[in-house]
């Protein structure tokens, strides 16, 4: 009997795209109990959902098997490099250039769980304990790279791990990233440039309130946005960072296959 559909369900077209950067041994090995499809539908609805491992749905592959198997992804950087590639066609396909030169930086801090909170701080801005994400999107909104930190770190602390890896990632290619006012300071301004990338602190207006659409700071608020739509990245559920960092390149996966479908054909 064939199980039931989910809305999560990847379709032929995603599957046959993603397999060979999934297939860390042949699909057919001797050791695979289970169908990698199903594994990959499993975690998607996981991710979709964001529901405890133990209430994953038993015509799914067991959470064990789900789980061991989404480790060695994440850890191989599968759906990374997925991301990588399905963001330069996205990019050529609205003609700009396959890397990009400008980015924008920013983060969000997560609620703690008790599955985190061994690795939570506390955020006295947000009035949170958790988890920061500091993401790093090109002008498009398409993710490069993300670390995350306890909440209580600064966000200037990290520009400089930052800048490093989405200049490593574009080829050297990036020239500015713009920021908000948190990213302020000579020695954030230092820690970019010896990426050679210049840091625009994009301000807001000393008397405005409410909601002010800031020029390109606008567009990494619309990627927490997009990603926001994946539930198990709307607290930090995880034991382990790596595990959460795997889920946001999943979920951006996602986010850009929907994007680029019209044209895998």
């Amino acid at each position: 009997m064939n199980r039931r559909a989910y809305p999560s369900d990847v379709d032929d077209e995603t599957y046959h795209f993603l397999l060979p950067y999934l297939a860390l041994v042949p699909e057919d090995a001797p050791q695979r109990k289970y169908p990698l499809r199903e594994v990959l539908n499993a975690l998607l609805w996981l991710g979709r959902t964001g529901a405890q491992w133990d209430y994953l749905p038993h015509d799914f592959p067991p959470k064990d098997i789900v789980r061991a198997q989404a480790k060695r992804w994440f850890e191989a950087h599968c759906f990374e490099n997925a991301v990588h590639d399905l963001r330069l066609f996205t990019r050529v396909q609205q003609q700009r250039g396959g890397e990009p030169t400008a980015i924008i930086i920013d983060s969000r801090t997560l609620q703690s769980t008790p599955e985190s909170g061994h690795r939570a701080g506390y955020d006295g801005a947000k009035k949170r304990k958790g988890t920061k994400v500091h993401l790093v999107v090109d002008t498009l909104g398409h993710l490069l790279t993300l670390m995350t930190s306890s909440a209580n770190e600064q966000d200037r602390a990290q520009v400089k791990e930052l800048c490093r890896e989405a200049q490593e990632i574009t080829g050297g290619m990036l020239e500015v990233a713009f920021v908000d006012q948190d990213y302020t300071g000579e020695a954030t301004q230092a820690a970019a440039r010896q990426s050679n990338i210049e840091l625009i602190v994009v301000k807001r207006q000393d008397a405005s309130r409410g909601f002010i659409l800031l020029p390109k700071r606008w567009v990494v608020e619309r990627s927490f946005a997009w990603l926001s739509r994946f539930r198990r990245l709307g607290r930090d559920l995880e034991r382990l960072s790596s595990t959460l960092i795997g889920f946001h390149f999943l979920a951006a996966c996602v986010l850009l296959l929907a994007k680029s479908k019209p044209f895998l054909g």
